[in-house]
């Protein structure tokens, strides 16, 4: 992974759904980086063992906290606040959102709760229990998955009710942004491409044509990169940005 210089000062990381996929990336990144992170997993999931032996192999604290985000809302947001007791946690990347490709034709009144829930209620709770702390100590940086297009609204067969989560939720990260810089809290969106195998080095990416505008497929290493730019201390200036890691794709799937 090329360096990116991280932040100035180690600081306390909070990465969900980091058991697999892009946030196990992620973490990895900040563990990289000397951040002591923590980060959850479903229970009756991936378990959180491949992700604590990455960031122990870089001789970073890890604490793994099992949540499962569909559950009761009022029994995530004790779990969520629990972590925060337990840690002054001063960077969030929100990576749970779960998707479900299915026409609305054919969509089943739980997929509203799954994909709304999921992908706009969770990023509010993590909001709700984490910023407090950042506020007090001055400092913060917080950082949502959005959806490729999601910014604009763009639409995508078979995506409707996630599509419309994550158009929500970049309203609300970027109404954050306004309401707590005065705090020196930062809030961002990273918007992924089509970024179908998640465990993907950027070596073995360039590797792959995709049917984007740079012709290569994505990495978890890009998606980490931009994270890591976007924590450092002295990326202060930047806020409420909406930025697409996608290799220049304009839709919400690479051609083939």
């Amino acid at each position: 992974m090329p360096r990116v210089r991280p932040s100035s000062v180690s600081r306390v990381a909070l990465v969900t759904g980091a058991a697999s996929g892009l946030p196990r990336g992620v973490a990895f990144a900040l563990a990289r980086d000397r951040h002591d992170v923590h980060f959850t997993f479903r229970p009756r999931g991936t378990g959180p063992e491949a992700t604590l032996k990455l960031c122990e192999s870089e001789g970073a604290s890890a604490h793994a906290h099992a949540i499962d985000f569909a559950a009761d809302p009022a029994h995530v947001a004790r779990e969520l606040a629990k972590i925060a007791s337990q840690a002054p946690i001063d960077i969030v990347v929100h990576g749970v959102g779960p998707m479900i490709v299915r026409r609305f034709e054919r969509a089943m009144p739980e997929d509203y709760d799954l994909m709304v829930g999921g992908n706009l209620r969770t990023a509010v709770q993590v909001a709700a229990a984490f910023l407090p702390g950042m506020r007090a100590r001055n400092f913060g940086r917080m950082i949502f998955f959005g959806m490729n297009g999601s910014n604009v609204t763009m639409p995508a067969a078979g995506l409707s009710l996630y599509a419309a989560a994550k158009s929500g939720l970049v309203a609300f990260a970027r109404t954050l942004a306004l309401e707590e810089g005065r705090y020196g809290v930062t809030v961002h969106v990273i918007q992924p491409g089509d970024i179908r195998e998640k465990h993907r080095t950027r070596k073995e990416a360039r590797d792959q044509t995709a049917g984007n505008a740079v012709g290569r497929a994505g990495s978890w290493e890009d998606i980490a990169d931009t994270v890591r730019f976007l924590i450092r201390d002295d990326s202060d200036y930047l806020t409420g940005t909406v930025i697409d890691v996608g290799g220049g794709l304009v839709g919400a799937y690479e051609s083939k």
